[in-house]
């Protein structure tokens, strides 16, 4: 139960635990979330508590209920973080920060050019009364789901998509493109693997935004071990970064847009620290 010995515990200590956000990153943040809404009871839970909460279960990928007693309640965080799943906070907070980061990088708001791969992620022991159906990654040998990402030039997260691991690069890469609406009217070009080659991807490419060119980077076959390739590493490094957090160290959720929802909060918290780092 979160007391009133808890929330005074809260306010005079900030950062409890490491994922806390810090006074910077929560002047950032605080602003975008919505206030309660008119009528009934006054809220009384902390905002920032509850994002400290999504935070550490994000950051330790711990249970749900193993959450520590001096945050607030599992079914509290659980809840709001439902309700900005639902009403779209999380899309805006995550927005509003990739202006700033683009900002504070040099670039302009939208971005011209975007690279998309994707990430095979072994599933874990679930159960409950729904849970979204997963697929075997035959070539990588992995039964699970896969995330597919867009990112801009500098690693920053675009656009996702999480569905089962047995659809193929060509297929997703097409579900990514028609669930944009639009979002970044100036997109130019896009960079991809040789999976998405072939006519199927590029006529679906075509009719979702006809204004890109789609330039397939491909492994030389004269070269043996790792090699850089051109563009196709900065997405690899965004997967490297969300993987910091352990919450996406396995696919744990039983519903896709809540692994989804957790993708995007782990993009939030690497653009968070970026900004304030550099502040």
């Amino acid at each position: 139960m979160w007391t009133n010995e808890n929330r005074a515990r809260y306010d005079r200590s900030k950062l409890r635990y490491p994922s806390d956000v810090t006074d910077a990153e929560w002047a950032l943040v605080g602003p975008l979330i919505p206030p309660g809404k008119r009528g009934g009871g006054k809220r009384t839970v902390e905002m920032r508590s509850i994002v400290d909460g999504l935070m550490y279960v994000l950051s330790t990928g711990c249970q749900w209920r193993a959450i520590p007693k001096d945050l607030p309640p599992k079914s509290t965080i659980h809840g709001y973080f439902d309700l900005w799943t639902y009403d779209g906070t999380l899309d805006r907070i995550h927005h509003a920060l990739y202006v700033k980061c683009r900002e504070a990088a040099g670039r302009e708001a939208s971005p011209t050019a975007a690279v998309i791969d994707s990430q095979s992620v072994k599933s874990a022991e679930k159960g409950g009364n729904r849970i979204d159906p997963h697929g075997y990654d035959a070539g990588k040998k992995i039964k699970g789901k896969k995330r597919r990402i867009l990112v801009d030039t500098i690693g920053l997260l675009l656009h996702a998509l999480v569905h089962p691991a047995d659809i193929q690069d060509r297929d997703g890469g097409v579900l990514v493109l028609r669930t944009m609406f639009g979002k970044f009217p100036f997109l130019q070009k896009l960079f991809a693997d040789g999976g998405y080659q072939g006519p199927q991807f590029r006529d679906a490419q075509k009719k979702a935004l006809p204004f890109v060119d789609t330039e397939i980077v491909k492994r030389s076959d004269a070269v043996k071990g790792f090699e850089v390739l051109p563009r196709r590493w900065v997405v690899e490094r965004t997967f490297s970064w969300l993987g910091r957090c352990r919450r996406l160290a396995k696919d744990f959720e039983n519903l896709n847009r809540k692994a989804l929802a957790f993708l995007r909060l782990a993009s939030i918290r690497l653009m968070l620290r970026r900004i304030c780092n550099q502040t």
